[in-house]
């Protein structure tokens, strides 16, 4: 990147642009403090709710989370955020996640419950067309949410080998490799509990667990991870939040973060607008619930740590706002710091 006026360090916060959202925020991190600042705003594609970066950090992709499903390109020159060619269909519907791996660009498509592989050229831009689409099949037994396959997120493991996709509408998890095409393959489906809908799943820095968290069921599924293998075992649950739901009984979490140093695991739970801290014993098999706080805003849709650790940021989709919390190192409790406006804000990345 070049062209900075500065050079704090920069996030990027997607939102969605049917419910007025501004695009694609840029935002600069002050690294003393957290505090965000936003500096510019592109809304060149509708809904860009989930963004990746690449290795080099120069180009920032994102999901178009429409009904016809597409992922786009952009060059970061300075401060400022290019599109890169047209958006690439993705054949799928409402594409929610993406992550970048082995010279393509993943995307878990919701609607349609599928992954979509699309490669990346030389220069970081994408081809025009996907190479791959991995369609998953199965039911859950809510009756509304999970009448069939829900891909809800992708991502690499650590290890690089495999990518894992987390499916809300089946209840489970899928372990799968690029093939020499770059087709996107199925290596094993991992079950979790029925009805739990799991939503998102983080490992925990050492590599061998892994935690998925619960979109139907106020729970974190603690499991064992083997790379060697791409094996995922669950080990057990542990909950989120302290007790029964408020009176409404919406309690819907949405993304689960993990401390670099991995003492703590974080969630964010809309609907009761908390974020909750759980302690991690030294094996990483029993999370502990330890406190909760409120998120600062309404519906936190995405939580995010900073690269230091120091700092926790929820995008607050209702609200309009990204709020920013210090953690306390020793109890990795949140502390409201301050916030900035960001509507129907949907994640926070850093780069």
């Amino acid at each position: 990147m070049v062209g900075r006026h500065d050079d704090s360090q920069r996030a990027y916060i997607g939102s969605f642009t049917a419910a007025g959202g501004a695009g694609i925020l840029t935002a600069a991190v002050d690294a003393d403090s957290g505090a965000l600042t936003v500096l510019g705003a592109t809304d060149t594609v509708a809904d860009p709710s989930y963004l990746a970066l690449s290795a080099a950090g120069d180009m920032l992709y994102a999901v178009s989370e429409t009904s016809d499903g597409a992922v786009a390109a952009y060059r970061l020159d300075g401060d400022k955020v290019v599109q890169a060619g047209s958006p690439v269909p993705v054949g799928g519907a409402a594409p929610t996640h993406l992550a970048v791996h082995a010279g393509h660009v993943l995307t878990a498509n919701y609607g349609s419950g599928s992954v979509t592989a699309v490669p990346l050229r030389p220069d970081g831009g994408l081809a025009r067309t996907a190479s791959g689409v991995l369609a998953h099949s199965g039911t859950g037994p809510h009756p509304q949410r999970q009448q069939g396959p829900h891909a809800h997120q992708v991502l690499p493991d650590p290890s690089g080998r495999w990518v894992v996709s987390v499916d809300l509408g089946t209840d489970s998890v899928r372990v799968c490799e690029l093939t020499a095409a770059g087709e996107p393959a199925l290596h094993r489906e991992v079950a979790l509990r029925p009805g739990s809908g799991p939503r998102h799943l983080v490992f925990h820095p050492r590599g061998d667990r892994a935690y998925v968290l619960n979109e139907l069921a106020p729970t974190v599924t603690i499991c064992a991870w083997d790379a060697a293998e791409g094996a995922l075992k669950p080990l057990g649950e542990a909950a989120v939040l302290p007790g029964p739901t408020n009176g409404d009984g919406e309690a819907y979490p949405s993304e689960v973060v993990v401390a670099p140093d991995g003492r703590f695991l974080w969630t964010a739970t809309r609907g009761q607008d908390v974020i909750s801290v759980l302690a991690l014993d030294e094996a990483g098999t029993r999370p502990r619930l330890t406190a909760t706080v409120p998120c600062g805003g309404h519906w936190p849709r995405d939580l995010a740590i900073d690269p230091s650790g120091r700092f926790l940021y929820a995008a607050n989709e209702r609200s309009g706002d990204v709020t920013w919390f210090t953690i306390d190192p020793e109890t990795g409790i949140p502390r409201r710091a301050g916030s900035v406006g960001a509507p129907a804000a949907s994640c926070v990345i850093f780069g």
